[in-house]
Order: C-alpha cells, then sequence, then structure tokens
C-alpha cells in the first residue's frame, strides 16, 4: 500500500488558515501545529468545517511534539517563524520539506502575479494598485498577501486573464521557491533583526521577491537607493524606476506638478497631478510614484491610476487623523514599527508635535531617531515598553528634548494629552513593533483612537 503523504500546517493564523481545505482536497493527510491550548485550537478547527479532522498538536511543546510524532513529508510554516529553532532543524534532516503559503500560491496560480515588498509602504502601494486596477475595470482583480487576505482561497475564481496583486512581507518571501512575474522593491532599510537576525539575512529573504525572475519579467525599484541596487546586480528582467526626479530611464517620475511615466521605448505621458494626492508626506509622493510605475507595467491606464489616487485617503493606522481636540491634532501612525518609518511621519507632520514612541524592541538601532527628533519640531517625548530606554538615551544624545517614561499605553496617550498645547499635534508613531502590548499593530492603533475617543 502506498504511503499517503503528510502535510504539517504550522501556526494556524490568516495565512495558513486555507491551507487545510487546499490540501486535503489535494489528497493530504494533514496536522495542524500551534502553540494555542487544544479547546481553543479545537474550537477554531471545527468553525471551518473540514471534511476530516486533522491531526493536533498543541500547547507549549508543539513543535517538538511533531517532531517526534508527526513524520510530515512537507511543513507550511506560519510567516514570522524563525526558521532555525531546533524542531524546524529537525523536522528538515528528517526529510520534510519546509515551505509556506505563500510558495503555493505562487505554484498553483493561474495568472501573472505582481508581488509587492518594502520596508515600509507595502499596504499603501498595494492598496493603491489593486484601486488603480479595480478603476480600469477591463479584468478581475485579486488583491491579498500580507495585507490581511490569503489569495489560496480565491483560486478557483482566478483565471489567466485575471489581475493578482500581492502584499509581500520579508517572512512569507523567506520560503519561496519562484518569485512573481512582476514585482516592486520599494525601500531596503533595517526591520524585522528579532527574527532574520542581521541585515543581510533580512535583504536576501525581500531579494526572492526577484530571484527566480526571468529575462521576460520586470521589477520597480526604487532610482539611486544603494542597498536596492546592490541586491539587484546581475537582474536578468527588466528594471522600471521610480523617483521625485527625472532619472531618465523608463519609469515614473515628478516633472510640472505632474507625475509622468516613461515607457521602454522612451514615450512621456502624464498620469496624476501631484496635487491630487491626499497622503502627507514625501515617503507618500514616492509610494504613489511607484504605484504608477506598477500600474503601468500591468497594463492599466493612466486615466485608472489619476482616478484611484484622487479618491485615494490612505489606510488606517498611516497618518490617519484620529481627532482634533481642544485644538490639538491626534494622529494614529501605529504602522511605524520601525525608526524610518517615525523618521518619515516627522517630515510629514507640520507644526509643534508630542511624539508617543516606545513598544517591542525588533533589535533595531535607535541612534538615527534620536538624531532624526532632535532636528525636528517635537517638543515632548512620551517613551513606553521594551524600547523605552533606546528611544530615551537616542533622544538625550542629540538634545535637551523632554522625555516622560510611561508604564503603560493608555498612561502615555493621557500624559502626550497633559504636554499638548493647543495648535500641537499629537503623533503616535512608535519605531517599535507592538508585541510587547498588543496582538498587532492594528490592535495599537485602535486603542489608541479608543483612549483619544474617551479625553
Amino acid at each position: 500500500m502506498s504511503h499517503r503523504l503528510v502535510a504539517a500546517v504550522v501556526g494556524l493564523g490568516m495565512n495558513n488558515q486555507p491551507l487545510l481545505p487546499f490540501l486535503q482536497s489535494a489528497g493530504y493527510e494533514v496536522a495542524v501545529a500551534d502553540k494555542k491550548p487544544a479547546a481553543e485550537l479545537d474550537a477554531e478547527i471545527a468553525r471551518m468545517h473540514l471534511p476530516v479532522r486533522p491531526t493536533v498538536y498543541s500547547g507549549p511543546g508543539y513543535l517538538d511534539e511533531l517532531a517526534d510524532k508527526g513524520h510530515p513529508d512537507i511543513v507550511f510554516l506560519t510567516p514570522g517563524m524563525v526558521k532555525t529553532v531546533p524542531a524546524i532543524l529537525r523536522l528538515r534532516s528528517q526529510g520534510a520539506r519546509i515551505t509556506c503559503e505563500t510558495d503555493t500560491f505562487l505554484q498553483h496560480c493561474p495568472a501573472p502575479v505582481i508581488g509587492i515588498t518594502g520596508s515600509a509602504g507595502k499596504t499603501t502601494t498595494t492598496t493603491l494598485v489593486g484601486a488603480a486596477l479595480h478603476e480600469d475595470g477591463r479584468h478581475q482583480v485579486f488583491v491579498g498577501g500580507n495585507i490581511g487576505h490569503s489569495l489560496l482561497a480565491d483560486l478557483e475564481q482566478i483565471t489567466e486573464d485575471s489581475w493578482v496583486v500581492m502584499e509581500l512581507s520579508s517572512f512569507q518571501l523567506e520560503l519561496v521557491d519562484r518569485s512573481p512575474q512582476g514585482a516592486a522593491l520599494l525601500n531596503l532599510s533595517p526591520n524585522h533583526l528579532d527574527i532574520h537576525g542581521t541585515m543581510e539575512a533580512y535583504a536576501q529573504a525581500k531579494s526572492r521577491i526577484f530571484r527566480y525572475q526571468t529575462r521576460d519579467n520586470w521589477i520597480v525599484a526604487p532610482f539611486g537607493d544603494r542597498a536596492v541596487s546592490d541586491l539587484l546586480q546581475g537582474y536578468p528582467g527588466r528594471i522600471i524606476y521610480f523617483s521625485i526626479q527625472d532619472h531618465g530611464g523608463p519609469g515614473a517620475f515628478v516633472s510640472g506638478g505632474w507625475i509622468m511615466f516613461r515607457d521602454g521605448q522612451g514615450t512621456v505621458t502624464r498620469n496624476v497631478p501631484v496635487p491630487a494626492i491626499l497622503l502627507p508626506g514625501e515617503h507618500n509622493l514616492l509610494n504613489v510614484l511607484a504605484a504608477v510605475a506598477i500600474v503601468r507595467m500591468a497594463g492599466g491606464s493612466a486615466h485608472a491610476i489619476a482616478s484611484a489616487v484622487e479618491k485615494f485617503h490612505g489606510v488606517p493606522h498611516r497618518l490617519e487623523k484620529v481627532r482634533e481636540h481642544d485644538n490639538i491634532l491626534y494622529i494614529n501612525d501605529s504602522i511605524a514599527t520601525a525608526p524610518d518609518r517615525t523618521m518619515a511621519a516627522l517630515k510629514a507632520v507640520s507644526g509643534p508635535v508630542v511624539l508617543i514612541a516606545g513598544g517591542y524592541d525588533k533589535h533595531l538601532d535607535y541612534d538615527g531617531l534620536g538624531q532624526a527628533i532632535a532636528a525636528s519640531s517635537v517638543h515632548h517625548v512620551v517613551a513606553l515598553g521594551q524600547t523605552q530606554e533606546k528611544i530615551a538615551q537616542a533622544v538625550a544624545r542629540y538634545s535637551t528634548i523632554a522625555v516622560i517614561r510611561a508604564a503603560t499605553f493608555e498612561g502615555a496617550v493621557r500624559e502626550a494629552h497633559s504636554v499638548a498645547r493647543p495648535g500641537d499635534t499629537v503623533l503616535l508613531s512608535p519605531a517599535s513593533a507592538s508585541y510587547d502590548m498588543f496582538k498587532n499593530f492594528e490592535e495599537r492603533g485602535r486603542r489608541f483612537r479608543e483612549i483619544v475617543g474617551s479625553l
């Protein structure tokens, strides 16, 4: 009797849930391994109404139990998991193939895929590209990936003529053995070093978005970004650049108050009037420039991207104006999970600022943030969380700006409220991840909204 292949799904989060019915329909015997308590995991699986109940490994020793008893042929890891923990290495040594949901989707997707990654701006750019292709209207559009929706569940609806747009994180790219046909690498700066270990490992994970591309494929990249251009050395396909100044090659740039696009034949067209962009900050202008280049390379029209930009007010938790109270503006930039994002936010916000920063430590350097705060209009910093002292010390190195240490998130918001003056902006831009206090940055942003709403 032939051996029935066993597939283990490690971590039953948003990305991995569609794997269970997909793998069962493909004939695999499925196991689920998750650190959640057994009762909680059983309830989640029951809600999925699977034809066959999978084997379950749960609780603190779930990975060791999988390695000891599961004997999987293939293991699908949840994004964000360290790939070198002993149990994973043991599974690999036992002959299991270690992969992920993203690679499975890329393998089975019948349509060309546009993949978008970068250290910052992924969600804004992906959302805008999806909106523009919807506006174009010539093909059905599917948007997913790291943006909060697994596209594996949509495979039956996707055809060769569809447009598929994926936001891809370094965690999702780390285990892929194929690349999307169209790619964008928006920028590259230190992030997630608590998981990747080194900047080089993080950059190598990002580079998988184009590593398996061919000469028929293309990538959109920032012009003059040394970190990105170093990665792209020897790239076989077409490089399409974006920058604020005219870079002279194919891609997007600003001229005469318009975002222009130059195609491969050198023809330049107007696409979006710069005043139509509703998002604040130079970083968002760069996101729109990248989106223009991606949409035009995908075959979308100039009219479609212009229409989408004019309607686009941004994505929640990204420089989101929450409330104006007592002539003080409160802005939620909870997405700022690394120092460079907070530095971009400080450039985008005008007038005096009270900055709320700090959270989970991803082992990043805060020296540059200290310099940026010193050069900004920040007059108080409220620091909290695991990175509280790193931020406080970085501020003290370059300025005498007052730093208030808060023990809780609510305490931080109320401290910021108490030192803010009429005309100020209270900016939540933590320069840190949220995992020391919250499930994710969205939960942190929602809590900020609630507290500000109660002031």
